[in-house]
């Protein structure tokens, strides 16, 4: 259950916040006692979770942002500190996938897909951190395709075996700071990425095992986060009701 009081005053910006695992994270936070600035590619999208926080008395602002852009994302990192003066929680959770062969994949795609998924982690931390304190936490939403993947996906697991790899080495630098960054890989959680996969669609990519909620994915976000995993960094945390045992 919610800790009305676990992020009490902190602020917590969390990417892809519009919707699906981000938007679930925004309200755990701010169930928690968070600050939340809403990040996403759509403003519609963040303002719509901004305001469904509002809306039971907690503390949001929406903020439209690229993570693919630099500048978008050292924007959203301003917003957070003029709204509020700190920056405690950082999560990455915007992201994108392609569905076709590799050899089909023009060059470009790729580099926007680790442009969004993995450079945008990057960036977030390169200008993030300096705005963080002690007890400071970042969380990365890696996946399964980390670990074992599918076929016409390789863009998209190679972000999120690099963010993993990212993770474990940023964690050494940030260790003197006392900041403490993680990654949690969700295997198939109840979202549109999920059934707008043609992969899922076409039945190329099985969904065995349970099908988890956006939820479950935000209570073991909100834990990586919180003081009482303090000797949790670097590493990652598989959430994925046992998907990886049937791949």
């Amino acid at each position: 259950m919610p800790d009305a009081h676990r992020f009490r005053d902190q602020v917590c910006l969390v990417t892809g916040g519009g919707s699906g695992i981000g938007r679930a994270a925004c309200e755990r936070f701010a169930a928690e006692g968070g600050r939340v600035a809403v990040v996403d590619l759509r403003e519609d999208a963040a303002r719509e979770t901004a305001d469904k926080i509002r809306s039971v008395g907690g503390q949001a602002i929406p903020v439209r942002a690229d993570v693919g852009s630099s500048a978008d994302i050292q924007a959203a990192i301003k917003a957070a500190i003029d709204a509020w003066g700190r920056l405690d929680v950082i999560v990455n959770d915007a992201a994108m996938m392609t569905f076709t062969p590799l050899i089909d994949t023009p060059e470009d795609k790729f580099e926007h897909v680790l442009a969004v998924n993995l450079l945008s982690v990057f960036r977030f931390c390169k200008y993030g951190v300096p705005h963080m304190k002690e007890g400071a936490a970042i969380v990365n939403i890696s996946s399964v395709h980390a670990h074992q993947t599918t076929a016409n996906v390789v863009p998209y697991a190679t972000s999120k075996g690099g963010m993993e790899a990212f993770t474990r080495g940023l964690s050494i630098e940030l260790a003197p700071r006392k900041i403490r960054i993680n990654c949690i890989a969700p295997g198939a959680v109840d979202t549109p990425m999920l059934w707008n996969n043609p992969n899922v669609k076409s039945g190329a990519e099985k969904i065995t095992g349970a099908v988890g909620k956006p939820e479950d994915i935000a209570a073991a976000i909100c834990f990586v986060a919180a003081p009482e995993a303090a000797f949790v960094t670097g590493t990652t945390l598989v959430v994925d009701g046992g998907r990886l045992a049937h791949l």
